[in-house]
């Protein structure tokens, strides 16, 4: 609490100054954007991978299990997909969206892989009417980032599910 002697030092110290009137604005040059719309390009930013329905890979399918390597990776490891040795840290459940829905799904799905360094990931198809079953393995060998694929094992989803390999960027050595 201020005395009264502190409050005349204070009048006494400020005796003369007189108030500034503050009346100039500088208007931004964009307005405000709502949080949605941020949201939105931002999504629009994140899956601007483009996946083609015309483009017919050669994809292997071995009793009908649907598995896809490049050819720079080893053979073995489509075997260590098959038996469940990889363990998926990211799933992705495409029960019920249309194909450009899943498509945008999917290219978020790889762009949050490799930024949070995930390495596999579940992708949920589904049984269904079996489009999204068939067309997402092909959508997925397109992208330069998928290194392998493979139908899921049993406690992965099974036949419902399919695991992918995501190439990691290099980890740079930083020397101190």
């Amino acid at each position: 609490m201020l005395g009264d002697d502190d409050f005349a030092l204070f009048k006494d110290a400020v005796k003369g100054v007189k108030k500034i009137k503050q009346d100039t604005f500088v208007a931004k040059n964009e307005p405000r954007r709502k949080v949605s719309e941020i949201r939105e390009l931002k999504e629009q930013a994140d899956t601007l991978f483009y996946f083609s329905d015309e483009y017919e890979p050669m994809l292997t399918e071995e009793n009908e299990k649907v598995r896809y390597r490049r050819e720079d990776v080893d053979p073995y490891i489509l075997k260590q997909l098959r038996r469940g040795n990889f363990h998926p840290e990211l799933f992705l459940d495409l029960h019920g969206l249309s194909r450009e829905n899943a498509k945008k799904e999917l290219a978020s799905l790889i762009l949050a892989c490799e930024r949070e360094g995930i390495y596999c990931a579940s992708i949920m198809t589904g049984y269904g009417t079996g489009a999204l079953k068939y067309q997402i393995p092909r959508w997925l060998v397109q992208h330069p980032k998928v290194i392998a694929l493979h139908q899921a094992p049993r406690e992965w989803g099974g036949d419902a599910a399919i695991l992918i390999l995501v190439e990691q960027p290099e980890k740079a050595d930083y020397k101190r």
